[in-house]
């Protein structure tokens, strides 16, 4: 492919954005949202961890492999029924610790609670 470099036409601009797909360091504001939602997982795998931190079964040592594995903010929206299974009863240790996790997950999946009254759309 041969460059024009006639002298009365300018140089067509160049843009230096990464292409989809590829890799490249983005603007600044991507980094910053991209660290931002890095902050936010990490914050919820840590309220995953300590809710089920004290909880003693064979089955909640299978659940903590699963939660520090979790990659991603899906891994633990997967995890959750299980880790809410783990955390069932009526002591007051427990449900402070499914009321924390549920708060915790609101500020990452902020539709995630059915709506509070009693009736629903079609």
């Amino acid at each position: 492919m041969a460059i024009d470099h006639h002298p009365s036409r300018p140089a067509s601009p160049r843009h230096f954005l990464p292409t989809p797909g590829l890799p490249g360091a983005g603007l600044p504001s991507d980094r910053l949202a991209q660290l931002a939602a890095r902050q936010a997982f990490v914050t919820l795998k840590t309220s995953f961890l300590q809710a089920v931190d004290e909880l003693t079964d064979q089955r909640i040592d299978w659940l903590r492999r699963q939660l520090r594995a979790a990659e991603e903010p899906s891994d633990l929206w997967l995890l959750r029924a299980p880790v809410f299974a783990a955390l069932a009863g009526a002591e007051s240790e427990r449900r402070q610790r499914r009321q924390a996790l549920r708060r915790s997950l609101e500020s990452l999946f902020p539709d995630s609670e059915p709506p509070t009254s009693g009736f629903a759309s079609f």
